[in-house]
């Protein structure tokens, strides 16, 4: 199954409850784990949101797993280079190759690291998952942030599920011709993804200004305002 956020937003058992509260509970916690600093904290808020994702919202850990899929390669990475190029304490292991060694504090910072990451983007993630992205952005423009934010937001939200969706259908062209069999084939074929991607990418930019243009835009996007669910 096609993991489809939108979809995921608008079908949950939080969908209906008021967004403002959704919105504080996933910045309220974000921005408390910001400044605690405590690694027993981010752990404690990582569980919570999973929690409140997989077992309140009823969403499906499949799709909670999909959803922080690409955050966590980027992750792993990050905490990868910290444990191999920072630190000054005791080595735990050493290569015996020009001098890379893990060692007690780089162990200790991209444990840290990875949970303070994770638990950031949980709180995004359980807003992302919960909320429309209609509701959100009705419900910072009702808390006076600036326009030109909210606009900037909606056509990257728009923006990445377009790229996305031809990153998929790519793909899929390259699978049918066989593009992923083998390792070296592979390797070429995700070099030309990410190439294509590129230029496909300008193509996309080009035509999204195209549509603003024909519609009238004015350097001012119109804001959907959700019914007052009070009158339903």
């Amino acid at each position: 199954m096609k993991f489809d956020m939108d979809y995921i937003a608008h079908h949950n058992r939080l969908t209906l409850m008021n967004s403002y509260y959704k919105i504080a509970i996933a910045m309220g916690l974000m921005i408390i784990t910001l400044i605690l600093n405590n690694l027993y904290f981010d752990v404690i808020i990582f569980a919570l949101m999973l929690i409140l994702i997989v077992g309140v919202a009823r969403i499906s850990f499949k799709s909670y797993l999909k959803f922080i899929s690409i955050p966590a390669v980027f992750t792993i990475i990050t905490c990868v280079f910290l444990l191999f190029f920072f630190g000054t304490g005791n080595i735990v292991w050493d290569s015996h190759f020009y001098g890379i060694a893990i060692r007690q504090d780089a162990v200790d910072l991209a444990i840290y690291t990875f949970f303070r990451i994770f638990a950031c983007f949980s709180c995004l993630g359980f807003l992302g998952l919960t909320t429309p992205i209609a509701e959100v952005l009705h419900s910072l423009e009702v808390i006076k942030v600036p326009k030109i934010v909210i606009e900037i937001a909606l056509l990257m939200y728009n923006t990445i599920f377009i790229f996305l969706n031809e990153i998929d259908i790519m793909k899929k062209a390259q699978e049918t011709r066989l593009g992923y069999n083998g390792y070296k084939t592979s390797f070429k074929s995700v070099a030309m993804l990410g190439s294509n991607i590129f230029l496909r990418s300008m193509d996309k930019a080009e035509s999204l200004q195209h549509s603003l243009d024909s519609r009238g835009y004015n350097g001012e996007i119109p804001m959907y305002k959700p019914q007052n669910r009070s009158d339903d």
